[in-house]
């Protein structure tokens, strides 16, 4: 059983191995992507952060997924050339993977046995129809911990815990809050 995000291994872009013990004493946000979502100009939010708080230790990990309405189509490079060419990202993209179901990468079901899924804002213009779609699909859908759509992100701390989730719909300032007091 995993202690913290240092026990696991991913693949990086090119499907090399990749150990999270790497970012050991680092602050991470690990995000599920895609690049063509109505929350994909989170990229730029993104990389602002990472800008500004990379070299106080924070790390931004991308990986990218096509589970929710198809919106991550393509290659890992072609993925890579989209991010890098409309939004001049620069923090590690890791292999596309799956974030929930038989296939689910082994990070997130742990992350998701860390920090269950918190509720949309339904202020926000996407979260009000996020909710509606969802529950009619499953009326149970929020008591479920799995993912529920892309750009949902984790926050862990220097000790490798996860000690929040933020929902797609979760406004950037709200976060980079969490990431000063981790730093």
């Amino acid at each position: 059983m995993a202690q913290n995000v240092y026990d696991f291994t991913v693949k990086d872009r090119r499907g090399n191995d990749v150990s999270l013990n790497e970012y050991k004493g680092k602050v991470l946000l690990i995000v599920n992507t895609a690049t063509r979502c109505g929350f994909t100009p989170q990229y730029e939010e993104l990389e602002a952060l990472y800008k500004v708080y990379k070299e106080q230790g924070l790390e931004i990990l991308d990986f990218p997924c096509n589970q929710f309405g198809q919106q991550a189509p393509g290659t890992e490079e072609e993925i890579h050339q989209f991010c890098t060419l409309n939004y001049g990202t620069e923090f590690p993209q890791f292999k596309k993977i799956e974030v929930n179901g038989e296939n689910e990468s082994p990070l997130f079901t742990y992350l998701k046995s860390q920090q269950g899924f918190k509720g949309f804002d339904k202020n926000h213009k996407i979260g009000a129809l996020l909710d509606d779609m969802l529950s009619k699909a499953d009326p149970d859908y929020a008591s479920k911990p799995d993912i529920k759509w892309n750009f949902t992100k984790f926050l862990v701390d220097r000790e490798g815990n996860v000690v929040e989730r933020y929902e797609p719909t979760t406004d950037c300032k709200v976060i980079e809050e969490a990431i000063k007091k981790l730093l």
